[in-house]
Formats: structure tokens, C-alpha cells, sequence
């Protein structure tokens, strides 16, 4: 299964539970249909670099977070299609990481050296 890192910035509420709902729905949906995430990251709230418009709003600011995942082609464009859906959702982009965790992973991060008893 590929390795893929999705970047999304979510309408900013004053509440938690509204981005803390839209993560958790993103990453059941990778679990459920046999996906495994990684990663889940949040940076926090901040200025957008321009207004931008989605779903018949104008935001100014947004919650950015991100997510490493490995799933299906068929279940990442599944994934995507539900972003684009969903009214909390300003901006994603989805990056292929590699093929394996292994094309991510550097030979010396990968490598455990033991040290024999001899």
C-alpha cells in the first residue's frame, strides 16, 4: 500500500470538537476500509496567506493539521472526495510518500545494529 501525507486546513472554530470531529471521521474512514494511519499533527491555528472562499464562505484564519497514512489509491481518493464534501474543510492537498515505508525510510534509520554478547 502506498504511503501517503494529507495537509488540510479546516474552518476555524471557537469550540475544539469541531476539528477534533473532522480528524476523527478522516481517520476512521482510513481504519475502517483497511488503511492504517501513522501520523496525526496538528499546527495549530493561523492567519491564511489570502481569504479564501469554500462553500459559500470567506474565511481568514484556519485550523492546519496533517495526517501519514498508508491506503489503497481506490480508498485515498476515497478519503479526498469526503474533504470535499465536508463544509469544515478549507484547503487539503494529498502527497504520495512512496510505495513503502521503506522508499520514506533512509537505509541507517531503518537499520537496528545489536551488539553481540560474545
Amino acid at each position: 500500500m502506498p504511503l501517503y501525507e494529507l495537509f488540510c486546513i479546516s474552518t476555524h472554530f471557537a469550540e475544539y470538537r469541531h476539528i477534533k470531529d473532522l480528524v476523527r471521521t478522516t481517520a476512521t474512514q482510513v481504519i475502517k476500509n483497511g488503511g492504517v494511519v501513522r501520523t496525526l499533527d496538528y499546527w495549530g491555528t493561523r492567519q491564511l496567506p489570502h481569504r479564501m472562499r469554500r462553500h459559500q464562505q470567506w474565511h481568514g484564519a484556519g485550523d492546519y493539521w496533517s495526517m501519514h497514512y498508508d491506503a489503497s489509491p481506490k480508498l485515498m481518493n476515497a478519503v479526498v472526495e469526503q474533504l470535499r464534501q465536508d463544509p469544515r474543510v478549507i484547503r487539503w492537498t494529498t502527497l504520495k510518500r512512496g510505495e513503502a515505508v521503506k522508499d520514506v525510510v533512509g537505509f541507517q534509520e531503518s537499520t537496528i545494529t545489536r551488539l553481540s554478547s560474545k
